[in-house]
């Protein structure tokens, strides 16, 4: 056996190496090329904002005069203030209540729609169309209709003769909160109910077809086949209505604006309240920040609880 010979296998070894090493590097940055668009977006609108935010947690600042640092005092008084404390359990409360309200229709309802029959894509047209109206609009229709002697609902109560229709579901502290959270999974289901949509009909037919082999009925399917599929479709939905909800002002503001006393007054109210109407700025980014914070963490609970990092693929989830 020659010298080359000998030395033609590692010196091939080390070009392989050197090639797939060039390979990796050339795929790396192609998509580094590829996100680098999204990733100055995002950092543009959603970073620096954040970290502007933060800092102006630090400061006193009403726009008319400069900024002065003020240390921690804005965070002493958000967290010694009983006022910011009872809006911050109204936010959780609220934000537990849209996930009740939600989820559930939305996914009786994407399973639904998923099917293939024309009048069921008929009924998903008409579901979407409260996603299609401005907030502001959708608040002033149902106080029209929730109005408690004139509105569409009482007129129904009297000529029904149903008289529990006519009360005060927004001057009501004990009706106020239950009320916003029909009204805002009545605009925000249909949304939802996409999400499950698309992920009924990504499951494979065979699964219901082996199921059917084994005995499963309609709810065994739905326990053993379905549910444990959509789990992809549930996490991104829980994720979407709990983060959201930290952040519901527009429909409170034109229904309630927080009322009646503090009953609907959530963290998103105070920080709009304290920020425009008071002119505090670095107490309102606080708020913000503490939004912020929650929100992040809402979100690694619900995928650290859900096992959802550690699925590898969407049949992961069968029983």
């Amino acid at each position: 056996m020659t010298t080359s010979s000998v030395l033609s296998g590692p010196r091939q070894l080390v070009a392989s190496g050197t090639t797939r090493h060039t390979a990796q590097r050339r795929a790396f940055l192609a998509d580094l090329m590829g996100i680098s668009p999204v990733m100055a977006l995002y950092g543009l609108f959603i970073i620096v904002p954040s970290v502007f935010a933060l800092f102006l947690s630090f400061t006193h600042w009403n726009i008319d005069g400069p900024i002065r640092w003020a240390g921690l005092a804005n965070w002493r008084q958000l967290f010694s203030d009983p006022v910011s404390y009872h809006s911050l359990l109204v936010t959780l409360e609220l934000a537990g209540l849209s996930w009740v309200a939600q989820t559930p229709v939305a996914m009786a309802l994407g399973i639904f729609v998923a099917g293939t029959q024309r009048y069921r894509a008929v009924y998903a047209t008409l579901y979407l169309l409260p996603l299609l109206m401005s907030t502001a609009g959708l608040g002033l229709m149902w106080e029209d209709v929730l109005f408690p002697q004139y509105g569409g609902l009482a007129w129904l109560g009297i000529h029904a003769h149903l008289a529990f229709l006519s009360r005060e579901w927004l001057g009501s502290p004990n009706l106020a909160l239950y009320t916003i959270v029909v009204i805002i999974a009545w605009q925000f289901v249909p949304f939802h109910t996409l999400i499950f949509q698309a992920g009924r009909r990504a499951i494979p037919a065979v699964l219901y077809d082996a199921a059917s082999v084994d005995g499963a009925n309609l709810r065994q399917s739905f326990w053993h086949v379905t549910l444990p599929q959509l789990r992809y479709s549930i996490v991104t939905s829980s994720t979407l209505v709990l983060v959201g909800s930290l952040t519901y002002f527009d429909i409170i503001y034109v229904l309630t604006q927080g009322g009646p006393g503090d009953a609907t007054r959530v963290l998103a109210m105070d920080m709009y309240n304290i920020g425009f109407n008071q002119t505090e700025f670095g107490y309102a980014s606080a708020i913000a920040t503490v939004l912020g914070v929650l929100g992040i963490l809402l979100a690694l609970l619900l995928v650290r609880l859900s096992g959802f990092s550690r699925m590898d693929g969407p049949q992961e989830g069968s029983w």
